[in-house]
């Protein structure tokens, strides 16, 4: 660093200590349950203020092994592998601060504790945390590098696990971090870690399945064939895969290491030569042996390797290696690790997106069918959750804790079922009105017949993954509650419609949904739709429909992903649609070139037919949904007779008839609000006009 800059940094430093001295440090979520015994605890000396103190010790003592001790940490909530839901054993946030909810980021410093997180678990996590835990928004004014900044001094160093932090992000908190004059130190001893005394063993029952070529559609050969050509365009030796998902799809195996997705926790490197797998031995059968080939030695079969040992064989192979590709950020994939992508030399690493995302989007033939399949399944167990919960719900209490259990059974009722892809979601009422509201035990309130209640769930199938979100009502609604729901499913239905050219951007298709809720001057924050895996992630890139967000990547036959709109009033109600699409093509060409493609819906769940309201629909609307409800009419229609539930039928049944597309002129304008008496008088008041000015002015004979 050059004299002049010392200098500046020096002059800075200075400015920086002296005017902010007496300044007001960030101020979180307004915590009133904290209000009146800030730094006091609901017990004398709690299990986490305990493991906080634990944690600071460990700062002061095992951080110092590798260099000058920190003076803050940061722990995200996710695993080595990037994932938001993650093991018992890798809850390390959780067991720290009590908070059980995902996608958050804490930091800990000698006196104070702060947690990042998305809005929708904010209420969750002020029922879950102590008073020594200030919460921020992850999107909000005050980032981690602010906060650090008010409660560290100056050129002290800040510590974090590089597994547990995306390559992207760590070059991120470098910089926020410098500008604060702090250091951002690895500490690959995670301290979370070294205070775990009772740390849950990984599970010795979880051995790793094949998916049979009937639901995969190819062998993994052939898959690995085809990344390989990919990787030669790029003119890369190799691929260190770290993404769960992608492992899962290359070498056609599924698992049950984590919550909501079927992987296996597992490495895998792909050379031209080579084909390393690194996962715990005693999840390897018989059966995955013969699967992978691993009693060969050429450039087709799998070598199975202990977990741990790719980080020496990444220190190996980095010495042959020219060219190595380690996965960057696409949309929802967050990419590798700051680890993985540090511990090979700089100017042999290629960060590129990894090939196998668009390799897995396009869904093959068995994959397709799959997936249209699996949407049957959890038709029927949506069907049959509901109607059970619409007989019993007068006689029973009913609470959006006890609804959720209700529906995940009935889904995990279902042939094929092999667990959910999403922590279900119940929103009765004001909570309904929350845009990311998480149900827990914590918020769990009483669902009566007053107002909407929102359900969003989705399953895991053999065939494939599903996503759903409906909004139900077992009273009468208001006329506002019907207004807002039936524009939300006027946006659902004009998407399902849409025949376009290739070329076009999923951003682009956003505003097709939107401008039925912009009508009225509302809108809703969540993205509208998302890319869905097939028996994989139940959020996968490279798709995102969302406006402002600029993506390179457009729809191709094969694509699925989630179409979703809302309507929010606060304290009051909410409405969501979710259906899943199938990209298909039409068999026309643009004037372009490009291919025309189309969307059909591959969700079969019925909407409230209480909450539309017919008049404020378009006849072509209604016939989009006539046509809807004939579908689900056939398709569930004949699961539920398969599965002998009458009862869930025939609740199907009521909720898809048919409605009238164009209404007789005299019912529309009373539905409208023209009423009868307004068609009578206005012919009454001509004729008595008539004969008042005949009178004034007579007519020449």
């Amino acid at each position: 660093m050059t004299t002049a800059k010392w200098i500046w940094r020096l002059a800075l430093s200075i400015f920086l200590v002296v005017g902010f001295v007496d300044a007001d440090k960030p101020q979180g979520f307004h915590r009133e349950i904290c209000q009146y015994r800030k730094g006091k605890h609901i017990q004398p000396m709690s299990v986490y203020h305990t493991r906080l103190l634990a944690v600071r010790e460990q700062m002061l003592i095992r951080a110092s092994l590798q260099g000058p001790e920190i003076y803050g940490y940061l722990l995200p909530s996710m695993d080595e592998h990037l994932n938001q839901e993650v093991a018992a054993r890798d809850q390390r946030l959780r067991y720290l601060s009590g908070y059980t909810g995902v996608r958050a980021v804490a930091a800990i410093t000698h006196h104070g504790a702060a947690i990042w997180l998305e809005k929708r678990y904010v209420q969750q996590a002020d029922g879950e945390l102590e008073c020594d835990w200030e919460i921020y928004l992850a999107n909000g004014n005050v980032t981690v590098a602010d906060w650090l900044g008010s409660h560290v001094h100056l050129d002290k160093r800040v510590g974090a696990d590089p597994h547990l932090v995306p390559h992207a992000l760590w070059i991120e908190w470098e910089r926020l971090l410098e500008d604060k004059f702090l250091k951002l130190a690895k500490i690959n001893n995670n301290l979370v870690d070294l205070i775990w005394t009772d740390r849950p063993e990984a599970p010795k029952n979880q051995v790793i399945q094949v998916q049979a070529k009937e639901f995969a559609g190819e062998n993994w050969q052939d898959k690995v064939r085809e990344l390989r050509k990919r990787l030669a365009e790029l003119a890369c030796d190799a691929m260190v895969i770290t993404s769960l998902t992608e492992v899962a799809y290359l070498l056609n195996i599924r698992g049950t290491d984590i919550p909501y997705t079927p992987v296996v926790k597992s490495y895998a490197i792909v050379s031209q030569d080579d084909i390393f797998f690194y996962v715990d031995h005693h999840k390897i059968s018989l059966g995955i042996d013969l699967h992978l080939r691993t009693d060969c030695y050429n450039e087709d079969c799998v070598k199975i390797k202990e977990y741990n040992q790719i980080w020496s064989d990444i220190r190996t192979y980095a010495q042959k290696w020219k060219r190595v590709l380690v996965s960057a950020p696409c949309v929802q994939d967050l990419g590798a690790s700051e680890a993985i992508y540090s511990s090979m030399p700089g100017k042999i690493v290629v960060w590129h997106i990894s090939p196998i995302i668009f390799m897995r989007a396009q869904k093959n033939s068995n994959e397709q069918a799959g997936m249209r399949r699996a949407h049957i399944r959890d038709g029927a167990a949506i069907c049959e959750a509901m109607s059970n919960m619409e007989t019993r719900f007068h006689t029973e209490q009913w609470t959006e804790e006890k609804i959720k259990y209700e529906v995940e059974l009935w889904r995990l009722s279902q042939n094929h079922a092999k667990g959910l892809s999403l922590r279900t979601v119940v929103a009765y009422g004001e909570h309904s009105a929350l845009p990311y509201y998480i149900s827990s035990n914590v918020t769990n309130i009483e669902v009566s017949d007053q107002s909407l209640l929102i359900i969003e769930s989705g399953g895991q199938y053999l065939e494939g993954t599903t996503d759903v979100s409906r909004t139900f009502m077992f009273g009468e609604p208001t006329q506002e509650m019907k207004k807002a729901y039936t524009n939300v499913l006027a946006g659902i239905l004009h998407l399902a419609q849409l025949k376009f050219p290739s070329d076009l951007k999923p951003s682009e298709v956003d505003a097709l949904v939107r401008s039925m809720v912009w009508r009225d001057m509302t809108d809703y924050p969540q993205a509208t739709g998302h890319g869905i895996g097939a028996y994989g992630a139940v959020e996968e890139p490279p798709i995102s429909v969302a406006y402002g967000r600029n993506s390179s990547f457009h729809f191709k036959q094969g694509y699925f992903f989630s179409s979703e709109s809302g309507y929010y009033k606060r304290d009051d109600f909410g409405v969501r649609l979710k259906n899943v699409l199938e990209v298909v093509d039409t068999g026309h060409t643009h004037p372009s070139g490009a291919h025309f493609l189309a969307f059909q819906d591959v969700t079969m769940v019925p909407y409230e037919p209480k909450l539309i309201d017919s008049t404020l629909l378009s006849a072509a609307e209604k016939r989009l949904l006539n046509e809807y409800n004939a579908k689900i009419r056939n398709d569930i229609g004949d699961e539920l007779k398969k599965l002998g539930n009458m009862r869930a039928f025939y609740w199907m049944m009521n909720k898809t008839r048919h409605i009238r597309e164009y209404l007789p002129e005299d019912e529309y304008r009373s539905a409208t609000g023209g009423g009868s008496g307004g068609h009578t008088a206005t012919p009454l008041l001509i004729l008595g006009l008539t004969i008042v000015l005949a009178s004034i002015f007579p007519t020449r004979s």
